[in-house]
């Protein structure tokens, strides 16, 4: 006896339903798990980066709270990342976890190739910061500029010439040579400080 064609409609939907279905419930123990992981998660990196943020802060005067946010920034997002990976496995999808961070290597790789001055300018920054001979007030030639450091960020650091002009120069060119000088009345430069990179 032949079935007709709406039995086979109804018996593909039946197993498609009673396959869903399984697949459900063998997914709920993973989704539980995973989501167990990621409040488990949350509370351990908050608590790391928190226990960051205070040894930073001890580490590094009011005024260099720049490359404080910066280290737990950086810190956050790998910690993050690193969660979800985990959490990916957990869940069962260990394949796209493997995937995932094999093609944000990739980007990473590119996203650094394409922002090196960003990123060269954001170190050089910090150690201008940490630097206790390059601070605000301080006069100082700089490779295209001679003049009164005003303010020091990660990326760019400023100054006030001669001129009175203010002067804005990356800080990758800044810490590549510069030297601390005297200012001009209290008698003729005489270097005090040079950097080395």
């Amino acid at each position: 006896m032949y079935q007709t064609a709406s039995d086979s409609i109804s018996q593909i939907v039946q197993q498609t339903f009673l396959d869903f279905v399984a697949g459900i419930r063998a997914a709920v123990p993973n989704v539980l798990g995973g989501i167990v992981f990621l409040v488990l998660a949350y509370a351990v990196i908050s608590v790391a980066l928190s226990l960051l943020r205070r040894s930073l802060d001890a580490l590094y005067p009011e005024e260099q709270d720049l490359v404080v946010s910066l280290g737990v920034t950086v810190a956050g997002v790998f910690l993050w990342f690193g969660a979800g990976l985990a959490f990916f496995k957990i869940v069962g999808m260990g394949d796209v976890a493997a995937s995932l961070g094999t093609a944000t290597g990739f980007v990473a790789l590119g996203v650094s190739y394409a922002l090196s001055n960003m990123i060269a300018d954001t170190v050089a920054g910090v150690y201008l910061l940490r630097d206790p001979d390059f601070n605000p007030g301080d006069r100082v030639v700089a490779d295209p500029v001679t003049g009164v450091v005003t303010s020091i960020g990660l990326r760019k650091s400023r100054f006030r010439d001669d001129s009175d002009d203010v002067v804005v120069v990356a800080n990758r060119e800044v810490e590549k040579k510069w030297r601390r000088v005297e200012s001009p009345d209290e008698g003729t430069p005489t270097e005090q400080t040079e950097s080395s990179s």
